[in-house]
């Protein structure tokens, strides 16, 4: 590590960080807010007024996007994996609707945003640009046209897998079904493309990653993850993936979650996980009775604490491995118990900034990490949509049918 826990930025790399986020601000691959709203006030949004400080309760707001340099945010429309079929299906459109909610309350701080265009045009109105992930394939129940109708809807990334397998996808951190995508995973890879919805491969394991890979005609990108030869863990990313995605054209935006990023937090993390069990409650609850109960075994059990050096360290490698073209961020706010001292919430992102020119990236460099590759990535798989509509029309493949 070249950084200790919790040491401040210098004030001038701080400003100069600020500075270099108000020209190329934050394209963040991966916040859970609209979970957090489902899960705190049942979308009651009324409730969470993110026009204001909401830091009791939320890693993100608006002043805490604006004070961290943020232009461009991916919203999860994350469904838990514990919901299937059309329980599935309903939770998404009310993860979609709540978005939409909060673009509609906030029209003068937020902006949807459906294109790489659409995302250029929020930042020069100075609107934070609004779009959508979808986490987790489960959610279109084996269905091309229900990942077609989100597309319509607005979600521009499927993230393959959550924690579990999809019936046509392997999960990182679930045992091996398919050794990687089945034959209809790999439609849906084709289908993807063909709509213009990009490829999330945070989250699968490492065999659909590469599978992932060979069959996506479209650049590719990972939300939030990390990289596995930094930090063990099934989550992040092999270095023989990063290197074969400067052929694809994708991005990997590296995550803060302290449990994917620093080695020690991995054990402390699992043992923390069956805490939560044992009283009954999901290991990824951040409600407040999860929370109740995180920061009672916390007390009692300190954890290794990551900041933004520890996260700098996983930049540093990526970069070295994949490429400064193939690099992005994926915080993973709202999505996650514990975050890195520096990086505490939205607003930290200029302190991982500063890290960085400490540790002598240029200013252009950091323009692509923050800004540039995310909003190329977009681009670029719309324009493969294009082309990929003008030789062939939607999919009626069926998992039956290609997989048996």
């Amino acid at each position: 590590m070249t950084g200790g826990a919790g040491t401040a930025a210098e004030p001038a790399l701080l400003e100069r960080a600020r500075e270099l986020l108000a020209a190329h601000p934050v394209v963040d691959g991966h916040n859970d807010l609209p979970w957090a709203l489902r899960t705190q006030v049942s979308y009651d949004i009324s409730r969470r007024d993110i026009s204001r400080d909401q830091s009791a309760h939320l890693h993100t707001d608006i002043p805490r996007l604006r004070a961290g340099g943020v232009g461009a945010q991916f919203w999860s429309v994350y469904v838990s994996t514990e919901l299937a079929g059309d329980a599935a299906v309903s939770a998404c459109l009310e993860q979609i609707d709540v978005v939409r909610q909060l673009v509609a309350r906030h029209p003068s701080e937020l902006q949807l945003a459906l294109t790489a265009r659409e995302v250029e045009a929020a930042r020069s109105e100075g609107r934070i640009a609004s779009l959508m992930g979808a986490e987790g394939g489960h959610s279109i129940v084996n269905s091309l046209a229900t990942l077609r109708a989100l597309h319509e809807l607005g979600v521009r990334y499927m993230t393959l897998t959550h924690n579990d397998n999809t019936d046509w996808a392997d999960s990182a951190t679930d045992e091996p079904r398919h050794d990687g995508l089945s034959r209809f995973g790999e439609e849906v890879v084709r289908e993807m493309n063909r709509a213009g919805m990009l490829v999330d491969l945070s989250h699968v394991a490492a065999s659909t990653m590469r599978d992932a890979l060979r069959v996506s005609e479209a650049p590719v990108i990972f939300s939030h993850s990390s990289s596995r030869a930094v930090c063990d863990h099934p989550r992040n990313i092999p270095d023989d993936v990063l290197e074969a995605l400067p052929r694809n054209g994708g991005v990997a935006m590296a995550t803060f979650v302290p449990k994917f990023v620093l080695p020690e937090a991995v054990a402390w993390t699992k043992a923390a996980e069956e805490n939560m069990r044992a009283h009954g409650l999901h290991p990824l609850d951040t409600g407040e009775e999860g929370m109740r109960v995180h920061r009672a075994y916390e007390q009692e059990n300190p954890r290794p604490v990551a900041d933004a050096s520890t996260v700098a360290d996983h930049l540093d490698h990526m970069r070295e491995v994949a490429g400064i073209d193939h690099l992005g961020i994926g915080g993973d706010y709202d999505g996650t118990a514990f975050v890195p001292a520096q990086l505490e919430d939205v607003s930290g992102y200029p302190n991982l900034i500063a890290e960085l020119l400490r540790r002598h990236w240029s200013e252009e460099d950091l323009a692509k990490l923050t800004w540039r590759n995310a909003v190329r990535v977009l681009g670029e798989a719309e324009a493969v949509s294009r082309e990929l509509r003008e030789r062939r029309g939607p999919s009626v493949a069926t998992i039956a049918a290609l997989d048996g």
